[in-house]
């Protein structure tokens, strides 16, 4: 029997961190790394779409993920997100990867009937990693069919993890538990807005990208007993939620200006090809970012 991957907490999803120059902080990687552990995060996911991963030359992608394994030094799991526009392309990347030591990968592919999706999951599966996280992204409907994903959760032994980012997530979360029994370990993204109803349902972890300190305190606050807290303090966030999570565009300059304001970007740049980011949406995000810096100062401080 297939035994459940340890997995459980919050696992942020990394932004990419960029100078004055275009150019990839490094420097600035590493501690946006150490702050998230320091927060009691539970792992990593690198590169993904809040890393603009498309804006990301193959080299940087991968000095990103030296960089990060480096960091993190095996203290979390490191997952590296292996899209790309073909499955050449993902095989690619995965295998690059696996080079650098990388035991954990997410893989992300494009459904358009199981035969197809089943062959290119498990071309991806024999170049063999040691642990996959399976990617159920469909912003309008119910992502991948069930028996699709317990077949393979079933047939491929390293398939340990599911990423779900259905709309609505919260009946697909309760009906991939039961249909594995539990032992899929099963993660919550871009509904990290609905986190309450995630924890009832029982999903293990959530991969949010930033307010690190805040998220591991509702997840601990949960899982020890204290619903009423947890919810409590997710409220206090519903703010940020609304004005971050209206596009993915918003939510990467939201959170790389947070990042910036609390002194470990150097700028909030962003690559291009993103919506703009005004001065009405950064008066907005100022204010919401000093109730964020008000909250996570409380929980360093041990008052929350």
């Amino acid at each position: 029997m297939k035994t459940l991957f340890p997995l459980h907490g919050i696992l942020p999803v990394l932004n990419t961190p960029f100078d004055k120059d275009d150019r990839v902080d490094y420097a600035a990687l590493r501690a946006q790394v150490d702050e998230a552990l320091r927060a009691g995060v539970s792992g990593f996911l690198v590169p993904a779409m809040a890393s603009e991963v498309n804006a990301l030359t193959f080299h940087e992608k991968l000095t990103i993920m030296e960089h990060v394994l480096d960091q993190v030094a095996g203290r979390v799991p490191v997952f590296a997100g292996c899209a790309a526009p073909s499955l050449d392309g993902s095989r690619k990347i995965l295998r690059a990867f696996l080079q650098l030591g990388c035991r954990q990968v997410l893989i992300q592919l494009p459904f358009m009937k199981k035969e197809q999706f089943s062959h290119d999951f498990m071309t991806l599966a024999d170049e063999g990693p040691e642990v996959i996280m399976l990617q159920d992204w469909d912003a309008t409907g119910y992502g991948l069919p069930d028996d699709l994903i317990a077949g393979l959760f079933e047939e491929v032994p390293a398939f340990r993890c599911l990423k779900i980012e259905a709309v609505p997530a919260g009946v697909k979360y309760s009906r991939i538990l039961e249909l594995t029994g539990g032992r899929l370990n099963v993660s919550g993204g871009w509904a990290v807005t609905q986190m309450p109803e995630g924890l009832m349902r029982g999903v293990h972890a959530f991969m949010p990208t930033g307010m690190h300190w805040i998220y591991t305190r509702i997840f601990n606050l949960y899982k020890s007993g204290d619903e009423m807290g947890a919810v409590k303090l997710f409220h206090e966030i519903l703010p940020v939620l609304a004005f971050s999570n209206q596009h993915l565009d918003i939510s990467i300059h939201f959170f790389k200006r947070l990042l910036w304001r609390q002194g470990i970007y150097p700028t909030p740049a962003v690559r291009g090809g993103l919506l703009p980011f005004d001065k009405i949406h950064q008066k907005i995000a100022d204010g919401l970012i000093e109730k964020i810096m008000e909250i996570e100062h409380e929980i360093k401080a041990g008052k929350r």
